[in-house]
C-alpha cells in the first residue's frame, strides 16, 4: 500500500496515489526528466513489487528488497549511493496488542523525499501522522519526517520502558509481600507465577527496545556524518538531541534488564524454598513412617514360632509400638527446628 504526504499551501495531502511521473515510461539517456513536485513522504507498507517499481521510477533509485532489509551487516543496512542515503533499523511493534515483534524499515532519503519501506506498523508511525494533520509544518523537509519519525520512536520507547518497569515493580513487590504473608500455597504459588510472566515480558521488552534503540544510533552515527546534501544544517543540534536521548534509553533498558534478571533471581529462589519445604515434609513423613513399617513388617511374617501371636494384648501393643515410633521422630525434628 502506498500512501503520500505533502503540504500545499499550509494543508497536509494524504494521497494513495504517485505523482503521474511514476507511471508513464521512463526517459530516454539524452533526455532530463521533467520536472516534477514529489511528495515529502512516501510510506510503503508491504508494498507489492509493482508498487516498488514505481516509486523506484519516480525517484531514480532501487529500494531495498525484504530479504535486503533483514540483513544485519551495517554496510548492508547504512550506505550512500549518490546523492541518496538507505537507511535500516529493526523497530519494535505490537506493544499495545501485547504481541511483540520486530521489524525491519527501510528509511530512503533523497534531496526532495523520503520513502520508507516496512512490512510492519510501529504505533509512533501513526502518532506522527495524526500529528501532522494537525501540525503540517513538521512535513516541510523530508529529512525533517525522518527525524520526527525518529522522535516518535523515541519517545513511544521511553513510554513502554516506563509501563514496562512500572508493572515489573508492581507484580514483584506483590509477589514478594504475598511470599512473608500466611497466604496458602496455591495463593502463593498463583502470584510467584504472575511475577515469572511479568518478569519474562520486560526481558522480551527490553531486548527488543534495545535492538530498536541500537539500530537508531547507528542511524544517528550515520546521518551525523552526512554532509548538507541529504541532512539539512538546521537538523543537527535535533540529531544530536535524539543521539543523547537515545543513549539515556538504552542505559535504562539496560538497567531494567539487570533489575530483572536479579528478581528473576529472587523469585527462583522464593520457588526453590517453597519447593524445599514440601520436599522436607515428605521427608519428615518418610522417615517417621519407618520405625512403624519396620514393626508392621516383622509382625507381618509367617513364620511358626513367634511368641506375641498367642498374646492377649499382641495385638494393642504393636499399634502403641507403632504410634510411639512415629511420633517420636516428629517431635525429635520439632525440637531440632527442622519442622
Amino acid at each position: 500500500m502506498i500512501t503520500t504526504y505533502r503540504v500545499e499551501a499550509g494543508q497536509l495531502i494524504v494521497s494513495e496515489a504517485l505523482p503521474a511521473l511514476a507511471y508513464v515510461p521512463a526517459a530516454l539517456p539524452d533526455q532530463p526528466p521533467p520536472p516534477v513536485s514529489l511528495p515529502v513522504w512516501i510510506d510503503l507498507l508491504q508494498p507489492t513489487e509493482a508498487e516498488e517499481r514505481l516509486v523506484e521510477r519516480l525517484i531514480g533509485a532501487e529500494l531495498p528488497t525484504r530479504e535486503e532489509q533483514q540483513e544485519i551487516e551495517t554496510s548492508s543496512r547504512l550506505y550512500r549511493e549518490g546523492d541518496v542515503l538507505f537507511l535500516t533499523a529493526p523497530f519494535m511493534y505490537g506493544s499495545e496488542t501485547g504481541e511483540l515483534g520486530s521489524a525491519a524499515i527501510t528509511f530512503v532519503l533523497t534531496g526532495q523525499t523520503l520513502v520508507t519501506v516496512r512490512h510492519a506498523t510501529p504505533k509512533a508511525f501513526g502518532m506522527f501522522a495524526a500529528r501532522a494533520q494537525k501540525n503540517p509544518a513538521m512535513l516541510a523537509t523530508p529529512d525533517g519526517v525522518m527525524l520526527g519519525l525518529f522522535e516518535h520512536v523515541v519517545d513511544r520507547l521511553a513510554d513502554i520502558l516506563e509501563r514496562v518497569g512500572a508493572e515489573m515493580d508492581r507484580r514483584s513487590h506483590a509477589a514478594f509481600q504475598l511470599a512473608k504473608s500466611r497466604e496458602t500455597a496455591s495463593a502463593k504459588d498463583a502470584a510467584l507465577k504472575d511475577a515469572l510472566i511479568a518478569l519474562g515480558q520486560v526481558g522480551e521488552t527490553t531486548a527488543r527496545a534495545s535492538d530498536t534503540l541500537v539500530g537508531l544510533s547507528r542511524i544517528l552515527a550515520f546521518i551525523a556524518a552526512e554532509k548538507e546534501t541529504a541532512i539539512r544544517k538546521e537538523n543537527k543540534t535535533r540529531i544530536k538531541t535524539l543521539a543523547r536521548d537515545v543513549r539515556g534509553l538504552q542505559e535504562h533498558a539496560h538497567f531494567l534488564n539487570e533489575k530483572a534478571t536479579f528478581l528473576l533471581d529472587a523469585v527462583l529462589g522464593l520457588i526453590n524454598i517453597e519447593q524445599t519445604a514440601v520436599i522436607k515434609t515428605f521427608s519428615v513423613v518418610a522417615v517417621a513412617l519407618m520405625p512403624p513399617t519396620l514393626i508392621a513388617s516383622i509382625y507381618g511374617m509367617n513364620f511358626q514360632f513367634m511368641p506375641e501371636l498367642e498374646w492377649g494384648f499382641g495385638y494393642p501393643l504393636a499399634l502403641v509400638l507403632m504410634v510411639i515410633s512415629a511420633v517420636l521422630p516428629v517431635l525429635y525434628f520439632r525440637r531440632k527446628g527442622w519442622l
